[in-house]
């Protein structure tokens, strides 16, 4: 990992912005991936912080043979295997980056993807990564999040529980009363995936117009 990609320059954050504790991210990705809703995923970037609130995300488990570390540890899924709070970043498919919340002890590989979020943070700085794409599908998706947001393999990783990092997440201290202006929130079957397709390890937040898909 290239030392910038852990540490940007420390501006000063408002308050509202601190990130969630490490400990947040101990229990497993099927119990964090549905407390992450409303949650902000931030990006520093040279042109400023962009992101938003998190809205959809999926859970791998250490025994779902949809996970990338289910087979065991590889050079690609390292950070899985690490102690929780940190990012997991891969590239997928040859054109996209898709961006995880590592869960569980180290050793145990457990991921929570985040698969959506409400573009409200740095708007112009996510338009000017997406340019030719509507407000509704700037970042309605895993690949197209971390475009907007230029979230790349470089940031694997990045503790996710510091605020000078590159990349974090943030709590919302008005998490409640979002999910509550977005609700119902929804459990139900991951996407685009064959393995163990149908464990209801989805969460997402029907009221919210960047969700992906609606169900």
């Amino acid at each position: 990992m290239r030392p910038d990609a852990r540490r940007a320059h420390k501006d000063p954050l408002p308050a509202d912005w601190a990130p969630l504790p490490r400990s947040f991210y101990e229990p497993s990705a099927a119990v964090v991936a549905a407390e992450l809703l409303g949650h902000y995923l931030l990006r520093r970037t040279p042109a400023g912080i962009c992101g938003g609130p998190i809205v959809e995300t999926e859970a791998y488990l250490a025994e779902d043979p949809a996970c990338h570390g289910f087979k065991g540890e590889t050079a690609r899924n390292r950070s899985m295997f690490g102690p929780p709070g940190h990012a997991y970043v891969y590239f997928i498919y040859g054109n996209h980056h898709c961006v995880n919340a590592v869960c569980r002890p180290a050793g145990i590989a457990e991921a929570v993807l985040v698969r959506a979020v409400e573009p409200v943070v740095g708007l112009e700085v996510l338009r000017r990564n997406r340019p030719r794409v509507s407000a509704e599908h700037l970042t309605n998706g895993p690949g197209k999040l971390c475009a907007a947001m230029l979230i790349e393999r470089s940031l694997d990783g990045v503790p996710l529980w510091d605020a000078t990092a590159a990349l974090w997440i943030a709590a919302n201290p008005a998490v409640h009363r979002f999910r509550k202006q977005h609700e119902p929130l929804m459990s139900g079957r991951r996407i685009g995936i064959t393995a163990a397709a149908d464990s209801p390890l989805r969460f997402w937040l029907a009221g919210n117009r960047w969700v992906s898909q609606p169900g």
